[in-house]
């Protein structure tokens, strides 16, 4: 069978835990070409994600093979989905634990009703503390209790229900699922449910098993990283874990995704910025800056408290990288809202900045506000400060020309260059760093190099005369 991957990192966890479960069921993973069965994980979250998954499930099965739908859009939709794409079969996450066998009854033939989409949320108790002794599916949290008497751990631990699909140094880490805001335009809650968190043994556990698989950093994901332990009855407990996870052996850093601004705790920059191996990397959801947008978002804050907020940071840590996504045509957004949120990216000094044109998400409250802007003006509105954001991304990025910056190597790119990331930079949105190096670099290697240009959101660096210290403070072997 074959395994297709769309939408976030998250899903990509998600991703990997199936493939274990396939294979613990006797599966194997082979080329879309030569595969028996497709299985899609798709994303559900805005209509271009929505319209990807749906092509891809439909060029599934051009070769012939069964396809099935998994992930967000299956779960969203459910049967809705089903009756629209007869060619795929679709799961919900309630299938995952059985996926095997699901795929089995495909080879035989056999279909069976697609669920019917509801709010996950009612799921699980509306106190967050009670929560992790209600149980049920939650993809992604994929460690399995061996079966021992309570209180007697095994020498080798719990046994981590995951299978890496990439084999690359840097790694996705699930710490929760699930959220519990309210924002007007996001329906995310309704299909991944209540926010619970994974307990931090199961966390610590998972990264030993991923440095042992070669990963040297740790990108932790959720849709909601700062309520993390609130649901265990401890709302500090990102900053007691991260430490643990960056003393993991093998692990050289940390990176923390999705944090809400109305949640970052002084407590958690501050260990953000000065814990060894925990990159001082500030991923905030801002979304806009306009006060009176951001409530009708159901959200908080507003340019000035947002302002104040990178002041803190970068307090703690001048050289911190944040990036920040922004809705553009929220309903009921003006010209003088636009004008507030042009002014934020000027002032804010962001290293990544990603635009998006607001669209109506089926079930959320935001499609029936009044204000609805036409489709050109959302389009004006997002390339010009798509426009805005390059500019000020570039410039961003010249600032750190002269700077010293610990670099990740993940890719050789000869004639004594290689290809990595900086601190400011996570996988895959944030840009890169092409280090020159006068000694030999290995893939995983951490190195200190001091910034010599910059093309874009793009570093050029050259290796320095010492090394990069580990994520625990030790010194390296000298590759320059």
């Amino acid at each position: 069978m074959s395994l297709v991957t769309l939408g976030c990192a998250r899903n990509e966890v998600d991703s990997e835990e199936l493939a274990a479960r396939l294979e613990a069921a006797g599966w194997t993973l082979a080329d879309s070409a030569d595969a028996d069965v497709v299985l899609v994980n798709t994303c559900g979250f805005i209509q271009a994600a929505k319209q990807e998954s749906i092509d891809e499930l439909l060029s599934a099965g051009s070769g012939g093979a069964q396809v099935v739908a998994a992930g967000c859009l299956a779960q969203r939709y459910g049967s809705e989905l089903a009756e629209a794409l007869p060619e795929a079969q679709v799961l919900g996450f309630d299938d995952y634990g059985d996926i095997g066998a699901k795929l089995d009854a495909v080879l035989d033939g056999q279909r069976w009703p697609a669920h019917e989409p509801g709010d996950r949320r009612r799921l699980l108790p509306v106190s967050p503390v009670a929560r992790p002794a209600a149980g049920g599916p939650l993809p992604g949290h994929g460690i399995v209790a061996p079966d021992l008497p309570p209180g007697i751990a095994p020498a080798s631990g719990p046994r981590v229900m995951r299978r890496r699909l990439d084999g690359g140094v840097v790694a996705p880490l699930k710490i929760a699922s699930g959220c519990d805001r309210r924002c007007s335009f996001c329906a995310i809650p309704t299909f991944r449910g209540a926010f619970v968190s994974r307990p931090p043994e199961d966390l610590v556990a998972e990264a030993g098993w991923l440095a042992a698989e070669g990963v040297r950093e740790l990108f932790l994901v959720s849709e909601n990283s700062t309520s993390y332990g609130k649901d265990l009855g401890d709302l500090r407990l990102l900053e007691a874990v991260l430490p643990r996870l960056a003393a993991v052996p093998g692990i050289e850093r940390v990176r923390v995704s999705y944090l809400q601004p109305a949640e970052l705790r002084p407590g958690l920059i501050e260990v953000m910025t000065s814990t060894p191996g925990v990159v001082p990397y500030f991923d905030l959801s801002f979304q806009h800056a306009s006060g009176r947008v951001l409530r009708t978002m159901r959200r908080f804050g507003d340019r000035e408290h947002f302002c104040g907020l990178l002041d803190q940071v970068r307090q703690a840590c001048p050289e911190a990288g944040v990036r920040s996504n922004f809705i553009v045509g929220f309903p009921g957004e003006t010209d003088a809202d636009v004008a507030e949120l042009h002014r934020f990216l000027t002032d804010a000094r962001l290293d990544a900045i990603g635009i998006f044109g607001y669209s109506d998400e089926d079930g959320t409250e935001a499609a029936s506000l009044p204000g609805q802007v036409p489709a050109d003006e959302i389009a004006r509105r997002v390339e010009d400060l798509a426009d805005l954001a390059d500019e000020l991304m570039a410039q961003r990025a010249a600032e750190r020309v002269g700077q010293v910056v610990d670099v990740l190597i993940e890719e050789s790119l000869g004639q004594q260059r290689y290809g990595g990331r900086a601190g400011h930079q996570a996988p895959e949105v944030d840009g890169t760093t092409e280090v020159l190096s006068r000694g030999r670099l290995a893939v995983g290697d951490m190195v200190r190099a001091v910034v010599t240009g910059a093309e874009g959101a793009d570093l050029l660096a050259e290796v320095t005369g010492y090394p990069a210290p580990s994520a625990r403070g030790a010194e390296r072997i000298e590759s320059a």
